[in-house]
């Protein structure tokens, strides 16, 4: 499984999604390739999950990834609740 996280310009933000959502992976038991980028680059790549904000999700509608929204990446429990939403769909 490929998940990207992604924030405006692929940097800091994205890179601590991405710590975090990777902590919360091992908690759930899953194994996933777990990359961070820019909204741009997303886009145009083809992962099985993108993890992101409401706002950047709008700039990915019509993406053929599944996307799950976090709104504050820093919160690790929103971000369990959000990916055993999707674990469970």
């Amino acid at each position: 499984m490929k998940i990207l996280c992604v924030c405006g310009l692929g940097q800091g933000t994205s890179l601590i999604l991405r710590i975090n959502v990777e902590t919360v992976l091992r908690q759930l038991g899953v194994q996933a390739d777990v990359e961070n980028t820019d909204v741009s680059s997303a886009s145009s790549e083809n992962p099985d999950l993108i993890v992101t904000s409401n706002e950047l999700a709008q700039s990915l509608e019509g993406h053929a990834s599944k996307i799950v929204i976090v709104n504050n990446y820093f919160d690790t429990n929103e971000i369990k609740t959000a990916l055993e939403e999707h674990f469970n769909n």
